[in-house]
C-alpha cells in the first residue's frame, strides 16, 4: 500500500491521515455493513413484499411508491458506492486524492430530504420505515463525505508560488 500523505500533492488543509484512519476505523466497518445490509434488504423489499402491495395502492399512491422507491435506491446506491470507495482507498487501491474528486463524492449537498411526492401518506408501512432509515444512513455518509473532503483545496501551483517568493524577495 502506497503512503497518500506522500505521493498526493495536496495542501496541508486537508488532513489525509484522518480519511485513512476513518476508512481503517470500526466506524467505518459498521457503516459500511450497514449501508450494505441496507441495500439488500431494500432491494427484497421492493422485488418481494413491496411489489405486491403496491398493486393494491391507489393510482397516486402507486406513482407515490414509484417516486419514493426510486430516490430511496439511488440514495442507497449512492451511500454504497462512496463507501465502496472508502474500501478502496483503505485497501490501497485508488488514492485519496482520486477519492476526493467530484466523481466520487454525493451528489446531493442538500441535507433535508425532497418534498414528499402526491399519495406519499398512503405507502406502505414497511416502505416508509425504509425510506426513513434510508434517509438516516444517507445523511450520516453524507455528513462525512462533507467532514472528509469539503476542505480539500487544489493542489498548490508550485511554479506560481516560487514566482510569487522571488518577486517578493526582489520586490524589497
Amino acid at each position: 500500500m502506497t503512503d497518500t500523505n506522500q505521493t498526493s500533492p495536496l495542501k496541508a488543509s486537508f488532513d489525509a491521515k484522518r480519511a485513512i484512519d476513518f476508512a481503517r476505523s470500526e466506524l467505518f466497518e459498521r457503516t459500511f455493513k450497514e449501508g450494505m445490509a441496507m441495500v439488500e434488504e431494500t432491494a427484497a423489499y421492493l422485488d418481494g413484499p413491496g411489489r405486491a402491495a403496491s398493486k393494491r395502492l391507489s393510482r397516486a399512491a402507486a406513482l407515490a411508491y414509484a417516486g419514493e422507491s426510486m430516490r430511496l435506491t439511488t440514495r442507497l446506491m449512492q451511500v454504497a458506492s462512496w463507501l465502496l470507495v472508502q474500501r478502496a482507498v483503505r485497501d490501497g487501491e485508488i488514492q485519496l486524492i482520486e477519492a476526493s474528486s467530484e466523481k466520487y463524492r454525493l451528489i446531493s449537498r442538500e441535507p433535508q430530504p425532497s418534498a414528499a411526492f402526491a399519495g406519499s401518506d398512503e405507502l406502505p408501512e414497511a416502505l416508509k420505515a425504509l425510506i426513513i432509515r434510508g434517509g438516516a444512513i444517507y445523511e450520516r455518509v453524507r455528513r462525512l463525505d462533507e467532514t472528509m473532503y469539503d476542505s480539500i483545496e487544489e493542489p498548490a501551483n508550485v511554479v506560481s508560488n516560487q514566482m510569487a517568493l522571488l518577486q517578493q524577495a526582489f520586490a524589497r
